[in-house]
């Protein structure tokens, strides 16, 4: 089980021994699977399991590098809310797991720590930025393990792995702890063996949190985690049609200044492949065949999501990590002039070329003259992107008369199945990489709650959907996933081993 984690790379470097030692159980013999009893909402079935926390995350003691050089050294003076919650409810951190450096990245491969490989196929990415925590479950290192979402940075590595993934609504859990990137559009989410257990982990640390002020407890017409029949009535489910994804992709390359090559390769990046087609195919099938009712609807503002996104997001992080200096937080450099010297020295050598291309973008962006023309338009839209799914789902005020026309909203989740390294019939550029984030960054951009979870396999490797929902319906997500789960269940890899109930 050791070689596995060391072979998948999922954890942080500096952490191997420790995870080799608890992995071969040699420093938890006392540790007792014993489930809390079923009453119990608040963490059940949690007490004894080991979890993952990504290192993005603040864990006491434990590594909080962010997959960066800067902060490879640093150790967390404190825990996250999210985490205590979950030890509060008798689980423990096994480890910290690898990301894109700060969050920023669709792969993992922009970790300065290492690479990490995908289960099934260790030559692949795992996805990103969350891939080490998506590698760890789907190995069967963890039953589960924490991410951040930022623009599907959780549900993308957990269709890539073939996991459970959950980006809950924004506010449901606790960004205290949580390293920030761009405050307003990331969660942190959860992935998962199974949608029974992300019900349980997301039960535990979701509410409010007084050193979190845009936490929030669900409104009181939200429906319950717990209680809900899973063979109830059929729920009307929202599918994006073949004219409609068709639509998106022309208004993608319509919209972007340059040249014919790069709006053809924008263009082609956000087109699904076939073996992700069929695979979407075939949830719309299974789902029918559950009971549900599916119809095509539009979503004209989807085509815009891409550009508002990383405007939004470069811009709050240029704010964000302007914090890591050398001087507050950071390696020093060995030698500077002046304060400025020391700041210039220390990113130059700290930061990674993505984080440092976000960056200038967000700079850019929030130039005195810029704003008005990029960040404040990029806001319009995302404030029309929201009412474009309030108008399918129904807004978060669940004490308005309306009803909706959808229960949720079926997506895609990224264009391709895992992508390779190095050859170029198998790798996405980066830039391909971010305009596939067509069918992810929307939940960010509206607070929405998403649900990633496996449908098929194709070639060895997993395919994954996604269930986007009204604001705080979380539980109405689960209810159709772990109903589709008890029909279908989800794929391990062939090396999957799991040591706990």
């Amino acid at each position: 089980m050791a070689s596995t984690a060391l072979t998948y790379r999922a954890y942080c470097t500096q952490w191997e021994e420790q995870i080799r030692a608890f992995i071969e159980m040699k420093e938890i013999p006392d540790r007792a699977f014993t489930l809390i009893p079923p009453g119990d909402s608040q963490g059940k079935g949690l007490a004894g399991l080991p979890f993952a926390v990504k290192d993005n995350i603040a864990v006491q003691g434990f590594s909080l590098s962010c997959g960066s050089k800067l902060l490879k050294d640093l150790r967390s003076p404190y825990t996250a809310t999210a985490v205590q919650k979950l030890e509060a409810a008798g689980a423990w951190v096994l480890g910290k797991t690898n990301l894109d450096e700060f969050g920023m990245g669709s792969s993992t491969d922009n970790s300065a720590i290492q690479q990490t490989n995908n289960p099934w196929d260790t030559s692949r990415v795992a996805g990103g930025s969350s891939g080490g925590s998506a590698a760890a479950v789907a190995a069967g290192i963890v039953p589960f393990a924490l991410g951040s979402d930022t623009g599907g940075s959780v549900r993308q590595p957990a269709s890539f792995c073939g996991v459970v993934g959950l980006k809950p609504s924004y506010g449901a859990v606790s960004r205290y702890g949580l390293v920030a990137y761009a405050s307003s559009l990331e969660s942190i989410g959860i992935l998962a063996d199974t949608a029974a257990r992300c019900r349980s982990v997301f039960a535990a640390i979701r509410g409010k949190d007084p050193l979190d002020q845009t936490s929030q407890d669900a409104p009181a017409g939200a429906a319950p985690l717990y209680g809900q029949n899973l063979s109830g009535s059929p729920k009307v489910i929202g599918v994006l049609s073949a004219a409609a994804i068709a639509k998106a992709l022309a208004a993608v390359a319509a919209g972007i200044e340059g040249s014919p090559g790069t709006k053809e390769t924008a263009a082609q990046a956000a087109s699904l492949e076939r073996e992700v087609q069929q695979g979407f195919e075939l949830a719309k099938t299974r789902l029918a065949a559950l009971g549900h009712r599916l119809v095509e609807v539009e979503i004209p503002s989807l085509k815009y999501g891409v550009p508002a996104y990383y405007t939004i997001a470069t811009a709050e992080a240029s704010a964000n990590l302007a914090r890591f200096d050398g001087v507050r937080y950071g390696r020093r450099p060995p030698e500077a002039e002046n304060p400025e010297d020391l700041i210039d020295k220390a990113r130059e050598a700290g930061f990674g070329p993505e984080v440092k291309l976000r960056i200038l973008l967000g700079t850019f962006v929030l130039r005195s003259g810029f704003q008005d023309r990029y960040y404040l338009r990029a806001q319009r839209i995302r404030m029309g992107i929201r009412r474009s799914f309030e108008e399918l789902l129904g807004s978060a005020a669940y004490g308005r008369s309306e009803t909706p026309r959808c229960d949720a909203i079926l997506m895609p989740v990224f264009p391709t199945r895992a992508f390779g390294r190095g050859d170029a019939g198998e790798t996405l550029s980066p830039f391909a990489q971010k305009a596939a984030d067509l069918y992810t960054c929307c939940a960010n951009l509206a607070g929405l709650p998403a649900l990633a979870f496996p449908v098929s396999l194709a070639g060895g490797l997993p395919v994954g959907v996604q269930l986007l929902g009204r604001a705080f319906s979380e539980a109405a997500l689960l209810d159709l996933v772990e109903a589709y789960e008890q029909a279908h269940p989800f794929p391990h890899p062939a090396a999957y081993q799991a040591f706990w109930p």
